[in-house]
């Protein structure tokens, strides 16, 4: 069977490209290995962006709990915020179980005419170096265009060279479910000072992320910069982190058991002759918060829109945009995190980042992956002050860094 493109994975990367190439006319199929309403672990959160690419792909999200801004805790100091209006993103985010949503978008695409395979693991196949269709269960289809939507890198991607930087920073998370009488509220809560059991802070954050069905998303994340990465024990940092929520949300008792998964922050290769890898499978993560839905929404509709404008240029064209788009700002939070993975630097420029409302604005945009290379006012102009100084102090960080 012949097909104009033929999509590996069915998270919101993958079906953000089937929805797109379905509507365009595009014969397309995609398989996910799972089975239908198959969960998928996540904190569940939608930043402005994210609800921005929802709305470019007219997706229905009045089902999701609407969230109106974000409360950062470093330390002593709270800062509760809105999320900002502005002219590129809505200035609300929302929360939405990635079991139900993943699930909701997959019936849009096949709504949309998309051929949507479950319980399919495909593998691309390879002909003199190009990628020219996928085989799955001993069968296989061409197609113009292989798209890897695979999330956490697997088998897919290996084979394509489609794997992290093992120079480069990644992240580990765990969250669980738990009730609370809180489960209603509008604003996201962001913890920024964790430690570990020895006392060792980390760098990354716990979060409270209200669902609006009677529980919240609980959960922790750290990056690998930090110091004894490899001994860090997230069920306990989990705990830790639950017993300091426990009193103010009033928390019940977790309804499954908390569950970890792995956060890619690069890839070495994202594209290649006939195929490209969007969201997690390409690296797109925000290396300061862990969200990487935005980015796999948007990458999978710019892959499509490349291959509408040129199928023969499409995967080096979607190659140039997309770096265009993302690299300036993730580069310059994979060299960040090398920073704070110093204890010593980690503290104060926790302090730092709540400290006063204009550095609170700032985190705010980052956490809410509101910047990127077109971002104007004072947090586009941080950052690409930022871009250009860590640039610079890169080697020095590398050499430097916290021994995980």
């Amino acid at each position: 069977m012949q097909f104009d493109i033929a999509i590996i994975g069915g998270g919101p990367g993958g079906s953000s490209a089937a929805i797109s190439a379905a509507r365009a006319g595009l014969r397309v199929v995609l398989f996910e290995k799972a089975s239908y309403g198959r969960d998928k672990v996540c904190g569940d959160g939608l930043t402005p962006r994210a609800i921005g690419a929802l709305n470019d792909l007219n997706i229905d999200h009045s089902a999701a709990h609407r969230i109106d801004g974000l409360r950062m805790i470093a330390g002593k100091k709270q800062r509760e915020l809105l999320w900002p209006a502005t002219d590129r993103f809505p200035h609300h985010g929302a929360v939405w179980p990635r079991q139900k949503f993943d699930n909701y978008l997959l019936d849009v695409a096949i709504e949309s005419g998309a051929d949507v395979r479950f319980n399919s693991e495909a593998l691309p196949v390879i002909e003199d170096d190009v990628v020219v269709g996928v085989e799955v269960n001993g069968e296989v289809l061409r197609s113009s265009l292989v798209v890897l939507a695979t999330g956490a890198q697997g088998a897919a991607a290996k084979m394509l060279g489609a794997v992290r930087d093992p120079d480069e920073t990644f992240g580990l998370a765990i969250r669980a479910y738990a009730p609370t009488p809180r489960h209603a509220e509008r604003h996201l809560e962001a913890c920024l000072s964790l430690r570990d059991e020895h006392g060792t802070p980390v760098p990354g954050y716990g979060w409270m992320f209200p669902a609006g069905d009677g529980t919240v998303n609980i959960g922790v994340g750290a990056l690998s910069t930090m110091k004894g990465f490899k001994k860090l024990n997230l069920n306990t940092l989990l705990d830790q982190y639950a017993s300091i929520v426990r009193e103010p949300w009033s928390l019940g008792d977790y309804v499954e058991k908390p569950r970890a998964w792995r956060l890619p922050m690069s890839c070495v290769r994202r594209h290649g002759p006939g195929w490209v890898a969007i969201g997690d499978a390409a690296g797109f993560v925000n290396p300061m918060n862990g969200e990487g839905i935005d980015y796999a929404l948007e990458s999978g509709a710019l892959a499509v829109k490349c291959f509408i404008d040129n199928p023969a240029t499409a995967t080096s064209s979607y190659d140039t945009q997309v770096g265009e788009r993302f690299d300036a700002f993730l580069r310059t939070g994979r060299r960040f995190s090398f920073i704070i993975g110093h204890p010593w630097l980690l503290r104060p420029g926790l302090r730092l980042s709540v400290g006063t409302q204009a550095a609170a604005d700032i985190t705010l945009a980052v956490m809410g992956n509101l910047i990127d290379s077109t971002t104007p006012g004072a947090a586009g102009k941080v950052m690409r002050l930022a871009d250009n100084a860590l640039r610079i102090a890169d080697p020095l960080l590398r050499r430097t860094r916290a021994k995980a």
